[in-house]
């Protein structure tokens, strides 16, 4: 009894917080609902999209109120792994039929600041080992690299590089991918090169954005910079490596009164080293009517000879967005 007036009078006399509310984590009930979309909705059998073809793909729904904001994807098989911007984690196995099976929530176990806020916990990029089934994470704000244990059991350590010390606070590491020679790839969302690093390049600061090469863990290997030429009026959401090393890059724009649209674009293997500048070729654009929204992660998988690219939207956990998950072939004639 006295403990329990004890605890009682604590919360009398010491005022109630009134700073900024709890980062939502998902409950530990998974539930999710998936809706088939279109590619066109005025065209419902239409397939082509420049040098892709669509292969259908989804809504996806919660009645968790942490659900959505999926900025990053792995694809492995037939296991998906979703995270958001704050942390928030989504695994399920899905077959050709499109239902989620084996659905399970979760939270990263640690990462920047104390996880309160979600400035302490925005995950923008993820890949893993396919091997070790390793983790990395880059973080914005803080600008760091984590490297978790399989299915985030646990942290294992990270970094803060400082070639990404100047990288904006809401622009940093929203891309991470790992390339099949072991390196690791970067590139901030917003960050533009200085004119030390445009020296003897004929482009505009504004059309670059600074990139960091990884010779391998970037908890072990010191980086170094490249530059990657984004779209006019874009900004870099996310990449990934194709097998034979080169890059996919999703670029994302924003129009106002409310709208997002995608390129997608492919840099040679050989334009993804130090001191160069790494231009993209465009393989497709989603943009109005086509369906479209904040599309934030690109994952990379092959089904016998082909090669699927997977794309995840970031709803902003907004009414006037969804949560899409996407699944294209790359034309085997454009990869080459």
């Amino acid at each position: 009894m006295r403990i329990l007036l004890s605890c009682l009078l604590i919360l009398a006399l010491v005022p109630g917080w009134s700073g900024e509310q709890r980062l939502a984590l998902l409950g530990n009930r998974p539930q999710m609902d998936v809706t088939t979309v279109t590619l066109d909705p005025r065209d419902p059998a239409r397939r082509r999209l420049g040098a892709l073809t669509f292969l259908g793909g989804v809504a996806l729904r919660s009645r968790d109120p942490a659900f959505g904001g999926y900025s990053a994807l792995v694809v492995t098989g037939d296991r998906f792994l979703l995270l958001s911007d704050g942390g928030n984690i989504v695994r399920f196995r899905m077959g050709a039929d499109w239902r989620p099976r084996g659905l399970h929530f979760g939270n990263l176990p640690a990462g920047p600041g104390i996880g309160w806020q979600k400035q302490d916990r925005d995950s923008e990029s993820l890949v893993r080992d396919p091997r070790a089934g390793t983790l990395w994470v880059g973080f914005e704000g803080y600008n760091q690299i984590w490297r978790y244990s399989p299915d985030f059991t646990h942290a294992q350590g990270y970094v803060t590089p400082r070639a990404m010390a100047g990288w904006p606070v809401n622009g940093g590491a929203e891309s991470l991918a790992r390339m099949p020679d072991g390196r690791f790839v970067t590139i901030s969302e917003e960050a533009t090169a200085t004119s030390a690093q445009r020296k003897g390049l004929k482009v505009a600061a504004a059309s670059t954005r600074q990139g960091l090469i990884f010779a391998g863990d970037p908890l072990r290997f010191r980086p170094r910079r490249f530059l990657y030429q984004v779209s006019p009026g874009h900004d870099v959401a996310d990449a990934a490596a194709l097998p034979d090393g080169s890059l996919i890059v999703v670029e994302r724009r924003f129009r106002l009164p409310f709208r997002f649209s995608n390129r997608i674009t492919l840099v040679p293997a050989d334009a993804i080293a130090p001191g160069r500048l790494a231009k993209g070729r465009l393989l497709a654009e989603l943009d109005t009517p086509l369906i479209h929204d904040n599309f934030e992660g690109v994952a990379v998988t092959r089904e016998g000879a082909a090669t699927i690219l997977w794309l995840v939207s970031d709803d902003n956990q907004s009414m006037l967005q969804r949560t899409y998950l996407l699944k294209f072939r790359l034309d085997a004639r454009a990869a080459a």
